[in-house]
């Protein structure tokens, strides 16, 4: 017990009144961090090892050379699966998707955005750990400091893969939405000329790679689908799941429902273009009359203040010097 005591005291002079808190979290970390590879380390699936030995043999050619690197990194991964993803089916869908609309669609997108999360928490911690007890100094920071930041680059590590899974969600979205107009006059044009939709939609994947890469990414997508035999309101409808967007949800139900009922695509494709391009016509005229608004506020902001001190500025000088002669 005095030896409990006597370190208690110890740490609360260097540390302060929060120092044994803190040293407890510092052993706890250390001990998580020493523990987690025995922790994630799994047994490898037995059908997964008879697949391999099954296989033999290395692929020859390059593009087989690169899947077996994938293949590798997947099985790394997979190893620490019960940790780098939801055990809950529906979240485990909800990150999918949300990967999915951020333009990632590798099987090991939701374990590497976990993971990414893990790395750059813990690393987050250790440079808010360094810099308090290496680089400042625990004497010359109070407890709150201390732990505000130790726990802040951590918190920061933490949420950063999350902001940028969002931000990208409505950059990919912004995109699809503005070339979206384009791209069903393109496709109205190929149909009107005798081409099947699917072949439409590869000539508009192709012609829409420089300008709106995401939506070609899908437009491809769809268009192997199709190839490969998939139900054609099923492609249609994951589409519409991954951009995310309403217009594009729009325009897979006038397909399907073009399909269901046996009219003609062409018919509901230059209707459905019509809209697309009056509805970007509102949009810039939305955008341009929230303008004068803007530019009012903005000049508001930096013509007013220079203005009031050019005009008011000599009359309070002039106010302060006769204030002086007043006093003497």
């Amino acid at each position: 017990m005095e030896m409990l005591a006597i370190l208690d005291m110890m740490l609360t002079d260097m540390l302060g009144p929060m120092g044994p808190a803190i040293a407890l979290g510092v052993v706890g970390l250390f001990f998580v961090l020493l523990t987690l590879p025995f922790l994630l380390k799994a047994q490898k699936d037995p059908l997964e090892k008879l697949k391999e030995e099954t296989a033999g043999g290395r692929p020859r050619r390059a593009d087989g050379q690169a899947a077996l690197r994938q293949r590798e990194r997947s099985e790394r991964l997979k190893k620490y699966a019960n940790f780098l993803e939801p055990q809950d089916a529906k979240e485990m869908s909800e990150m999918r998707l949300k990967m999915l609309q951020a333009g990632y669609r590798s099987r090991e997108a939701v374990r590497i955005f976990h993971f990414a999360q893990m790395a750059l928490g813990l690393l987050g911690l250790a440079i808010g750990l360094t810099y308090v007890f290496l680089i400042a100094g625990p004497d010359s920071l109070s407890a709150q400091q201390q732990v505000g930041f130790i726990l802040g680059p951590g918190a920061a590590g933490y949420f950063l893969p999350k902001y940028w899974i969002t931000r990208r969600v409505e950059t990919r979205k912004e995109e699809i939405t503005l070339s979206f107009p384009d791209a069903l006059d393109m496709l109205l044009v190929c149909v009107e000329a005798g081409q099947s939709l699917n072949q439409a939609i590869m000539r508009v994947a192709k012609e829409l790679r420089a300008s709106a890469p995401s939506l070609a990414d899908e437009f491809e997508i769809v268009s192997h689908e199709m190839k490969a035999g998939k139900d054609k309101a099923a492609v249609l409808d994951d589409m519409g799941e991954r951009c995310g967007v309403q217009d594009v949800s729009s325009f897979v139900t006038v397909l399907i429902q073009s399909q269901t009922f046996g009219t003609s695509i062409s018919d509901a494709l230059r209707v459905y273009a019509g809209e697309m391009r009056d509805k970007r016509v509102m949009r810039a005229e939305e955008a341009a009359n929230k303008l004068p608004t803007k530019m009012t506020l903005t000049t508001m902001m930096l013509t007013v203040p220079p203005l009031l001190i050019i005009l008011v500025g000599p009359s309070a000088v002039s106010i302060g010097k006769l204030g002086e002669l007043a006093g003497n």
